[in-house]
């Protein structure tokens, strides 16, 4: 199978740390579709990365969607909870909270490259506070855990530290590691896991 996408894309950076976790044979091919003759308009009726190529040349799109795709796959590590319905829901809060934070940071960042006076400061000011909200609750929600849910690491993790990998692309200047000491130690251990590695190399 072949995952479209960028190194930029928070979500795509999601799906890719599911199938590096999981240990899933597939192919990486950086594919913007901005880029004339990109496979993803092809594949995708919306445009968008992250796109999943099946080997029979199905399309599965949707960050959210190839990971549940993918998590059934293999039990190696089973990543979204499938005998505890509330453990279930559970993990999937965390990853739509993870997902409104990437949301949200796309819009300041995209918002933040139109010229400076077609620029929308309640636009701004709006996403910036509901990436701040998000944070506060993810500490939280985290307290001093080694896990966002259960003993082991789960899609929760992948998402939320994906998130995070966005703000210190385009927020550096937010420092969220002060404000949240917890997070900061929760996202060193994280980081530092074979698959985080892999997804950061260009």
């Amino acid at each position: 199978m072949k995952l479209l996408g960028t190194h930029t894309s928070p979500y795509v950076r999601k799906a890719r740390l599911v199938l590096l976790e999981k240990n899933i044979p597939h192919e990486y091919v950086i594919d913007p579709p901005s880029e004339p003759g990109s496979l993803v308009l092809q594949v995708n009726p919306l445009g968008r990365i992250p796109a999943l190529i099946l080997d029979d040349g199905f399309c599965v799109f949707d960050s959210s969607v190839i990971a549940d795709y993918a998590d059934t796959l293999n039990d190696a590590p089973v990543l979204i909870p499938r005998t505890d319905p509330l453990a279930r829901l559970r993990v999937k809060r965390w990853e739509a909270l993870a997902d409104g934070i990437m949301d949200s940071a796309i819009v300041v960042r995209n918002e933040s490259l139109r010229a400076e006076d077609k620029q929308s400061q309640a636009v701004l000011d709006m996403h910036n506070l509901a990436v701040t909200h998000a944070l506060d609750y993810a500490a939280q929600l985290l307290g001093e855990r080694e896990w966002c849910e259960g003993d082991a690491i789960t899609l929760a993790d992948l998402a939320l530290v994906s998130a995070l990998l966005y703000l210190d692309l385009r927020q550096a200047a937010r420092d969220w590691r002060s404000a949240h000491a917890n997070l900061a130690v929760w996202f060193s251990r994280i980081s530092a896991r074979p698959s985080v590695i892999v997804s950061n190399r260009l």
